[in-house]
């Protein structure tokens, strides 16, 4: 590897470590160049994202979404030198050559945060998957193609369709997690039809539920939602390596338990944050790298089958 290419990555790790805590805390548990190629696909995410989230206008926005999809082409097209001055596109160039990822994924990143930009909201289940699976599906198989599949695993051909599902579970938790902080920014993620059964059509500009609402059964109704995803996908687990398996449970296994925090108190999301504390996530690390999630999804497909 070039100094260029090791600076890059560098680089690429340095955004993972400061801006995604609960992805950091996961991909540690990889061998370095898989760690590598995760901080490089994160760190173009992570530029796709800060452009939606951002503070200029619609039209600039789309502009410079569009700016990154032809970067993305360039690193397609094998056309990113390694001194190129883009390190992240440095690092997701050597990425590209070196693991089988889709890059066609990140085109979908782009395709979901342009309906952010556009102001989408989605009446029904089927509408917010189709931007779940952008956002987030997508880089459920943009992973698989760093971690791989074990050799004699079984079902590998569904493997991408779990690592997409997995996504969605993921996309569902922080949408719930992140309720009253996107419609601060005018953004409702939520399916109107749900949110019309329980009486919370008016939306969430306070710290309590709208007046006359049931707010907790509309939280617990997307929570079920949410672990019917993560049953899914969570069979991607024993068709992995040992460590890339325990990186992907330890991020999961976060959100689960963050899943857990809303179920127990969904008012808390109006108020602020939910999160983990650190012995907690450490907790979820070391359950991943004992293998115990993994071993409990095999023996239930087996009970499954027979």
């Amino acid at each position: 590897m070039s100094a260029p290419v090791l600076a890059a990555y560098s680089y690429c790790e340095a955004i993972t470590g400061q801006q995604a805590r609960n992805f950091a805390y996961g991909i540690r548990l990889l061998p370095t160049p898989k760690r590598r190629a995760m901080s490089a696909l994160y760190a173009f995410s992570r530029r796709v994202d800060d452009i939606g989230d951002g503070t200029l206008a619609p039209d600039v926005k789309a502009a410079r979404l569009e700016d990154t999809r032809a970067l993305l082409a360039r690193v397609r097209d094998r056309s990113v030198d390694d001194d190129d001055t883009d390190p992240v596109a440095v690092a997701l160039s050597h990425t590209a050559d070196h693991f089988p990822v889709p890059l066609d994924g990140l085109d979908e990143l782009i395709d979901g945060v342009l309906m952010d930009v556009r102001g989408e909201t989605y009446e029904t289940w089927d509408d917010l998957k189709v931007y779940c699976r952008c956002v987030a599906g997508a880089i459920g198989r943009l992973s698989l193609g760093v971690f791989g599949t074990e050799p004699g695993a079984r079902g590998t051909e569904r493997a991408p369709e779990y690592a997409d599902t997995l996504g969605l579970a993921l996309q569902l938790t922080n949408i719930l997690r992140d309720v009253r902080e996107d419609a601060e920014d005018g953004r409702t993620y939520l399916p109107a039809d749900d949110l019309a059964k329980f009486g919370c059509s008016a939306g969430f500009d306070g710290a309590y539920p709208p007046a006359g609402s049931d707010f907790a059964g509309l939280v617990h109704f997307e929570v079920r939602r949410a672990r019917a995803l993560f049953a899914e996908g969570y069979r991607l687990l024993p068709m992995l390596d040992r460590r890339s398996g325990a990186c992907v449970a330890a991020m999961a296994g976060i959100y689960r338990r963050l899943l857990d925090r809303i179920e127990r108190e969904p008012e808390a999301v109006l108020r602020g944050r939910v999160s983990l504390p650190g012995r907690e996530k450490a907790y979820v690390a070391v359950r991943g790298l004992s293998g115990l999630d993994a071993r409990h999804v095999s023996r239930r497909t087996i009970r499954r089958r027979a």
